[in-house]
């Protein structure tokens, strides 16, 4: 079984590298992997207002908890009204599959006033992707499936809008104030004995 296992990563790594992208995703989360608390945020790589909390709220709250939370960023496009942002969403994939999916998200927030198709591999580049497998993994939609799996886990947990997070499965307002307190309430509870 282990050598199965090992062969299935190798062989995901080997797609991935040969530029069409594999249907894992490669995204590492934030934090503390082994922690009780679970961040989860839903949002949208083109949207205004994530890339505010993103500087506002995401990023603070890792700095304050990032040893007591793992923090994990799921794909909610919405494409009505944001046009690059599958496009966006599916080339973090890619990067992510280079070990560059956080230096991705935050290229595309600092520079979501820039965004366009032509962005999306200067943004590549700026990050030090090899650009050639970026852009044919991002051209081959490789990973828009993953990124539509994270849509429609969005859309069974209610989530409407971006940008959304979440506390160990309870939704929780928009707030360093907020979502501090709820992560402080779930640290408090799992460290209380049985």
């Amino acid at each position: 079984m282990k050598k199965l296992l090992t062969l299935s990563i190798l062989s995901t790594s080997l797609l991935a590298a040969c530029g069409g992208g594999s249907d894992v995703s490669m995204r590492t989360p934030k934090g503390n992997a082994n922690a009780t608390v679970l961040v989860e945020e839903f949002a949208d790589l083109q949207c205004p207002a994530c890339a505010a909390a993103h500087a506002q709220v995401t990023t603070p709250l890792l700095e304050m908890y990032g040893d007591n939370i793992r923090f994990e960023f799921n794909h909610f496009p919405l494409r009505s009204i944001h046009r690059f942002a599958l496009d966006t969403a599916e080339m973090s994939e890619c990067a992510a599959d280079q070990g560059k999916f956080w230096e991705f998200v935050d290229v595309a927030y600092e520079k979501q006033a820039e965004l366009g198709f032509e962005a999306l591999m200067d943004w590549a580049e700026l990050i030090g992707l090899d650009t050639d497998i970026a852009e044919r993994c991002w051209k081959s939609h490789s990973k828009r499936g993953l990124v539509l799996e994270d849509y429609k886990e969005g859309r069974d947990r209610d989530v409407a809008g971006t940008p959304t997070y979440f506390v160990n499965g309870e939704r929780v307002q928009t707030g360093v104030d907020t979502l501090g307190a709820a992560i402080d309430a779930a640290i408090k509870d799992s460290q209380m004995p049985l």
